[in-house]
């Protein structure tokens, strides 16, 4: 009975209006978050992302969240779709953006949900979406002129239970080391 009450209370603190991608797994790491970008239309915040998706492959950008690969899976009018496969090819998350222009510049909300069993996820599902928004002023790479200029300001992020939220370790590429 607490276990069912504990999961009622997690899955009510996430009802956010967000739209969500969906997991085929019941239990899994999500982070959800609400951004501004000031003075910026949300075309050119989509111009941005999308840039930086497409730059893996001409090495125009990479995913400083330790080497993940990002991949376009739709898009279309105010949204668009995302998967992120993990560096080390092992796990893949999804992602959706939903885009509201306003007169002080795009609203932006994001969601991302680990595709497996997973609880804590050291802000991945996070960092999957803030590395598509953050402007080089938060430590990021923008490639776009216009993304150059971003001004962006969280106003809400929220995570599952066991999931976290730390901006700081998102600008983190896993080091190899060797040993002789």
């Amino acid at each position: 009975m607490a276990v069912r009450l504990a999961l009622a209370v997690l899955s009510a603190g996430s009802a956010l209006a967000h739209t969500c991608p969906g997991s085929g797994s019941y239990i899994h790491a999500k982070s959800e978050t609400t951004v501004t970008v000031g003075k910026a239309t949300c075309k050119a915040v989509q111009d941005e992302m999308l840039a930086r998706v497409n730059g893996q492959e001409s090495k125009a950008w990479h995913d400083p969240h330790n080497n993940g690969h990002y991949t376009l899976l739709s898009q279309g009018g105010s949204q668009l779709e995302f998967s992120r496969k993990t560096g080390n090819g092992q796990y893949t998350d999804k992602l959706t953006f939903t885009f509201e222009d306003e007169a002080d510049g795009c609203k932006v909300s994001g969601c991302s949900e680990s595709q497996v069993f997973s609880i804590a996820d050291f802000s991945t599902n996070y960092c999957n979406l803030r590395m598509l928004y953050c402007g080089a002023s938060d430590g990021c790479h923008p490639v776009t002129k216009d993304g150059q200029s971003f001004s962006v300001k969280e106003t809400e992020v929220t995570s599952s239970f066991g999931a976290s939220h730390d901006p700081s370790a998102c600008l983190k590429t896993a080091a190899t080391s060797f040993f002789a």
